[in-house]
C-alpha cells in the first residue's frame, strides 16, 4: 500500500522511515496564515492551539490527497497531513526565524514545562472509492532544563537547528540534552505521534503492518 506525506518535513520523514515506512512526499500548497485568518474571521475568535494545528492538518493532507486524486486515479494508499505548535503560559511560539528570538525563547524556556500540539489527518485514497478522512490531535508536555546556561544557549543557538522548529528546539537532535522531561507520545515532540497515526489508519481499515516497506528491527 502507498503513503504519501503530505510534508517537506524531515522530522516526519524521518519519523515514518525510522518506523518502517518509506513515503513518498508532496509539498501541500496551502497559505497557512490565509486558511487561520479566514477561520478566525469567520467565527470571530482566535482558534486554540489544537484548533490550529488540526485545522492545518487537514488542510494540507486535503490538498495533496485531491491533487493524487486527480492525477493518480489509480493511487492505492494514504496521504498523511500533520501541523505542530508550541505552547507555554499560553503564549504559541512557532518557529523563531532569527538567533535573536530563539536566544530570547530558551532564556525564557529554562526550568519551565509547555505542550507541544500536534494535528495529525489521514486521507484513505483507492481507486474508484471516494476519499475518506480520519483526524486527531496529540500532546506531549516538554520540561527544559533549569541549569542551561548563557553559554550553551548561544552555542545551540548558533548550530542554527532550532531557528526553524516549533518552539525553537528539538528532542531527538541537539536540543536533547537540555530537555529533562517528556510526557506522552516521544513522537509527537519530533513532528508526529506514531501512535496517533496507528489509531487513525486503522479507523480507516488500514492497519499500520501493511504499511511497512522494510523490515524492522
Amino acid at each position: 500500500m502507498r503513503v504519501c506525506l503530505a510534508s517537506t518535513s524531515p522530522a516526519r520523514l524521518m519519523l515514518l522511515t525510522q518506523a518502517g515506512i518509506t513515503p513518498e512526499t508532496a509539498a501541500p500548497d496551502v497559505d497557512e496564515e490565509a486558511v487561520v485568518a479566514a477561520v478566525e474571521a469567520a467565527e470571530a475568535r482566535t482558534l486554540l492551539p489544537d484548533e490550529h494545528v488540526l485545522l492545518l492538518a487537514r488542510r494540507k493532507a486535503a490538498d495533496v490527497a485531491a491533487r493524487i486524486a486527480a492525477e493518480q486515479p489509480d493511487f492505492d494508499g494514504i496521504v498523511i497531513g500533520g501541523d505542530s505548535m508550541f505552547e507555554l503560559d499560553g503564549e504559541i511560539l512557532g518557529k523563531p526565524y532569527t538567533p535573536e528570538n530563539a536566544t530570547a525563547r530558551w532564556h525564557g524556556m529554562r526550568g519551565r514545562t509547555g505542550v507541544l500540539h500536534s494535528g495529525h489527518a489521514v486521507f484513505r485514497l483507492a481507486p474508484g472509492e471516494p476519499a475518506r478522512e480520519a483526524h486527531a490531535v496529540a500532546e506531549a508536555s516538554v520540561t527544559f532544563a533549569d541549569d542551561v546556561t548563557d553559554a550553551e544557549v548561544a552555542a545551540y543557538v548558533a548550530t542554527g537547528e532550532p531557528l526553524l522548529v516549533a518552539g525553537a528546539f528539538t528532542v531527538d537532535s541537539l536540543g536533547g540534552p537540555f530537555i529533562t522531561r517528556v510526557e506522552g507520545d516521544p513522537s509527537t515532540v519530533v513532528g508526529m505521534s506514531l501512535s496517533t497515526l496507528r489509531r487513525l489508519t486503522r479507523r480507516l481499515d488500514v492497519e499500520w503492518t501493511s504499511l511497512w516497506s522494510a523490515p524492522t528491527a
